[in-house]
């Protein structure tokens, strides 16, 4: 499988507008994700405002904006976002331009189909299938309640989706190129080619990809139809080359009528070609540096510091099933209860952001965590001293000071598609910290040699990982930091954009007759 680490070879150091203007050859590039790069709000005045949205996508894909002719397509998430989506509000407000280096689109659903969409589809049902968490489907009325989600919300969400690249395919002489992200949109490729044949696709899924059998908790025809919906992609990416040799034998388990090519990684279907790549994401190391150097996280960091302990584990987490936050836990209480004498010693420093909170499992799930927390400090806590102390806010500034500082990371989820996290510690932590790492996480095919691997649900695993941790040798610690830093350096969120757009490059000189290509564009 060609991987980001054998195509950037001939793409080295950070992208600039030149570098982006030429892999795409002029053409206007189209985003579409859930989130976009921007949310309006109002201020406690009344007044309209706009902010950064949120998310790791949007994080990954801003920068774009400063190098290419880029629109950007993306869910109305807010009452304010709605009203700039239907044209009923000016969306040229303070703020805007911190965060806007594009021209955005809103596709603006109605609630009960959005929620159908979003709230009872992708999530929980396709993040729980992808993360290996069916347990935490609600078996009873599934197929009924999943196939009412399906043709009610997914399906008309992702209609919407294509209607809104098609408009914006419309504004340009030359094609744009469209790279659409993550697991909302899986059909959303399918409508566009029905309409644009010889639009150029992308897309790049975010999560795991798991093995075809966890798809059987999902009716086939619902299987089928996200397969078939990805292979109208020119090129399909995903986070590591597990991921992607999951769905080749995916699509050869669901769709007979496919052929694949294991050497090359791709999928021959209904009269079309897909490469499945993988292109694992990574971060901006230079800006992510300056970052932990600001004024905003040292002042974090001082406050934290008396926070900390002979020995500080941290981990930095959505507060989400599919981190496993449970099992750590249990691993270091059983670590506690193993050796008394590190106890008021070792703090873990925990800083774990609110996520889906209106979704039912994550709220009983968070209760779980936070019940279990107070057992432990109860057990082990002495005198107002808590082995656990957590943030449970949204505060990326003091996420970084915490990572400054630990001797000890824990990125222990179950099943990842990358975990950035794992990448952002090496790079600001100051104490030559060691990395407690799943090997469910797909940061770990780039991470393994300088990482502590442990069995994800594995609690005596884990608990000697992070025993060994705490005790590791100095120069043991160097060492491996070392390994990690590099690892990070040498395949940053530059490359990881560079492999894709030269590849998109590649799909846009094979061959295929530009004018048909232009004109599918101006008539779509």
């Amino acid at each position: 499988m060609t991987t980001t680490e054998q195509r950037s070879k001939q793409l080295s150091g950070p992208a600039t507008a030149a570098d982006v203007d030429d892999l795409l050859q002029g053409r206007r590039l189209v985003l579409a994700s859930n989130r976009g790069p921007l949310e309006y709000y109002w201020d406690e005045d009344g007044a309209l405002q706009a902010r950064r949205g949120s998310g790791g996508v949007v994080t990954a894909l801003s920068a774009l904006g400063h190098h290419a002719k880029l629109s950007w397509v993306a869910s109305a998430l807010t009452e304010a976002d709605r009203l700039v989506g239907m044209g009923c509000l000016d969306g040229s407000v303070p703020g805007q331009g911190e965060c806007l280096n594009a021209r955005v689109r809103f596709v603006v659903s109605p609630a009960e189909e959005y929620d159908l969409f979003y709230n009872v589809f992708a999530n929980p049902v396709l993040w729980f299938v992808q993360h290996n968490l069916h347990h935490l489907l609600p078996y009873s009325g599934l197929t009924s309640l999943v196939a009412l989600a399906w043709h009610k919300g997914y399906r008309p969400v992702n209609r919407a989706f294509a209607d809104a690249v098609l408009a914006e395919l419309r504004r340009d002489d030359v094609a744009p190129v469209v790279m659409l992200h993550d697991y909302q949109f899986y059909l959303a490729a399918g409508f566009i080619r029905d309409r644009a044949p010889s639009v150029i696709l992308q897309q790049f899924i975010h999560i795991p990809w798991p093995e075809p059998s966890s798809w059987r908790t999902l009716p086939s025809v619902i299987v089928r139809g996200i397969c078939r919906g990805l292979l109208a992609n020119d090129i399909i990416g995903f986070q590591t080359n597990r991921d992607a040799a999951n769905f080749l034998t995916t699509c050869e388990a669901y769709l007979p009528e496919v052929r694949l090519d294991g050497e090359t990684g791709e999928v021959f279907c209904a009269g079309r070609t897909t490469a499945v790549r993988s292109y694992p994401i990574s971060v901006h190391v230079g800006a992510l540096r300056q970052l932990a150097e600001s004024e905003a996280v040292l002042r974090h960091e001082r406050r934290l510091r008396a926070l900390c302990g002979e020995r500080t584990i941290v981990r930095v987490d959505r507060l989400d099933p599919s981190k496993n936050l449970l099992t750590g836990f249990q691993a270091f209480a059983k670590l506690l209860e193993r050796r008394p004498d590190l106890r008021e010693k070792v703090r873990f420093l925990s800083f774990l952001v609110p996520s889906r909170t209106g979704i039912a499992e994550y709220q009983r799930y968070a209760r779980q965590v936070f019940e279990l927390i107070e057992t432990i400090n109860g057990a082990y806590g002495r005198d107002g001293w808590r082995p656990i102390e957590v943030f449970y806010e949204n505060n990326y500034h003091q996420a970084i000071a915490g990572m400054r500082l630990y001797d000890v990371l824990m990125v222990n989820s179950g099943l990842d598609g990358m975990n950035l996290v794992s990448k952002e510690g090496p790079i600001v932590n100051t104490r030559d910290g060691a990395l407690v790492l799943s090997r469910g996480a797909g940061s770990y095919e780039q991470l393994a040699e300088g990482a502590l691997g442990v069995r994800p649900y594995d609690v005596g695993d884990t608990s000697r990982a992070l025993e060994y941790a705490l005790e590791m040798p100095t120069f043991e610690r160097r060492l491996r930091a070392r390994v990690l830093r590099n690892a990070v350096e040498r395949n940053d969120i530059a490359d990881w954009l560079q492999a894709q757009l030269a590849d998109l490059r590649a799909v846009a000189g094979s061959g295929r007759d530009e004018t048909e290509r232009e004109a599918a564009a101006r008539s779509a």
